[in-house]
């Protein structure tokens, strides 16, 4: 999901699905790592790092990475493990502190934790916002049931790739993962180290699969959690998704059945879903506060996809505005987990920017309309906003990469984790990830429908991570897959007013960045 805005092909030398690297300097200036702890992560420390905006002209402009490190304790140092969160679009400086914190204290105790804000993102200077400051709070829309609400949201999308074209024209042809994978290059050679152990969510896997593309040799362990398929970069991938989200979304919707005795929506999965579709319908035609349209509504839906532990609040919310015509909790809702997602100007912006600079997108968007008919017909839960979500790249100024052929019989042995029924990156992508990393193996969540799984509380996944980061064992199978965790139990209802921060799930998913 994303939009497109740049104006040159990037340096990258890309032929034919192969990649060709540019090496680092080799003189780097030292990281200074100064103190920047929070009360969460007192250990964190801070430093920035200039690299090249353009790889293939390392004299030329250069721009700053901001990181983040929790320092290793222990006599035995395994050497910095690099964490990042997903998006694209995702901060990472946050996410090295719940990374140490979350691994066993004997573990983490052997790395530097290092968290970084790919180019673009947050801390890192420039940081995009493409955003064009006319759009209304409120959305056309996401269904184009009219000509006049599909040319609303072409507009949207037109007009928000043509604002990143005029902010950032010489920034957008180098937002891309090939230059984040040059960058963190440059990161471990800032670092001292040889080589890195690398740890990534969702479309981090992608990211840290095209490092072990391009810089085999420079990989020590590499762990993968929720992960990407290579082969839909990135189109495919997102008209995936709406199958899967749909599916998500019936799930919500049997789990609101089951608990008809809190939530008196009725014992019918099929009639609760229906009382949704009509809760869509009405605010369509009169949002909620004047900010939760129909649009929004799905906003707030969507992160119910990626992690089942929003499902008690989701479910409030729901019950209050067809039961009681309260649509307080609706908003409250849209502002916890809607619109967080909808109004991240930065993370959006990069998350664009990548996505569209990555992989051919169509440019016709008659070919647009015609596979997400097909998909809604199908899946209408998440199809059109999820097209309009990723529409700018039908109209991106930049010329698009090559995406790249993952497949690595060089690297050492990494460690793959996928749930069954995760929506964001389905199943299937990681067998195929998982055959094309010639010495992977494969640790499966049966039954589990979140995204990122690991460090969540499954302590079974855990296990078998925090074994690979102490010394490199991996599991391994006969077939496809190496070895097979038992989801947790689904929540339960709220029995009183509680904070949506109170799992160490729910932690972990405020820090992934959404979408990929």
């Amino acid at each position: 999901m994303g939009k497109r805005a740049a104006v040159l092909c990037g340096a990258a030398v890309l032929v034919a699905g192969t990649v060709t690297a540019v090496p680092a300097q080799a003189q780097t200036a030292p990281l200074a790592w100064k103190k920047c702890g929070t009360a969460k992560y007192p250990r964190l420390q801070c430093a920035s790092l200039e690299v090249p905006l353009d790889h293939s002209a390392p004299q030329g402009r250069r721009i700053t990475l901001a990181l983040s490190r929790v320092p290793h304790t222990a006599k035995k140092y395994q050497g910095p493990l690099l964490v990042n969160p997903g998006g694209p679009g995702g901060s990472g400086l946050t996410l090295a502190g719940f990374v140490a914190s979350a691994l066993p204290k004997a573990v983490a105790a052997q790395y530097d934790v290092i968290g970084f804000d790919p180019r673009g993102v947050d801390r890192s200077k420039p940081a995009l916002d493409c955003k064009p400051r006319h759009f209304a709070p409120v959305r056309p829309d996401s269904v184009p049931i009219t000509p006049r609400t599909e040319q609303a949201n072409l507009s949207r999308a037109r007009a928000f790739a043509r604002a990143c074209a005029e902010k950032y024209a010489s920034v957008l042809p180098y937002i891309d993962t090939i230059s984040s994978v040059r960058d963190i290059d440059r990161i471990r050679a800032a670092l001292g180290e040889r080589r890195i152990n690398y740890f990534g969510y969702s479309y981090g896997t992608y990211l840290g699969a095209v490092y072990a593309k391009l810089y085999p040799q420079r990989v020590r362990r590499a762990a993968l959690d929720s992960v990407v398929d290579p082969t839909g970069v990135w189109y495919g991938a997102n008209l995936a998704q709406d199958i899967a989200f749909d599916d998500r979304h019936r799930a919500l919707m049997a789990w609101i059945a089951k608990h008809d005795a809190t939530y008196r929506l009725g014992t019918d999965p099929a009639r609760v879903e229906a009382k949704w579709y009509a809760m869509r319908a009405a605010l369509a035609r009169k949002p909620a506060g004047g900010k939760v349209g129909a649009s929004e509504l799905e906003d707030t839906f969507l992160p119910g996809g990626y992690y089942n532990g929003y499902w008690p609040y989701l479910a409030e919310a729901f019950a209050a505005y067809v039961n009681k015509k309260d649509t307080a909790p609706l908003t409250e809702a849209y502002g916890n987990f809607g619109a967080a997602d909808a109004s991240d100007d930065n993370g959006y912006s990069v998350y664009a920017a990548v996505q569209c600079r990555d992989a051919s997108w169509p440019r016709d968007w008659r070919r647009w309309r015609t596979d997400n008919r097909a998909v809604y017909a199908k899946a209408p839960f998440m199809t059109w906003n999820n097209a309009w979500y990723n529409a700018p790249c039908a109209f991106w100024p930049t010329n698009s990469l090559r995406s790249v052929d993952i497949a690595n019989t060089k690297v050492p042995p990494m460690l793959l984790f996928q749930a069954t029924d995760d929506a964001a990156t389905p199943y299937e992508g990681a067998v195929t990830a998982h055959r094309r990393l010639a010495r992977s193996s494969l640790v499966v969540e049966r039954g589990g429908g979140n995204h990122a799984v690991t460090l969540g509380g499954n302590a079974c996944l855990d296990k078998h991570l925090a074994a690979y980061l102490a010394d490199g064992t991996v599991p391994r199978g006969t077939g496809t897959v190496d070895a097979v965790c038992d989801a947790r139990p689904d929540p339960k209802p709220l029995s009183a007013k509680a904070k949506v921060t109170a799992s160490r799930g729910a932690e972990l998913h405020g820090l992934l960045g959404f979408r990929h």
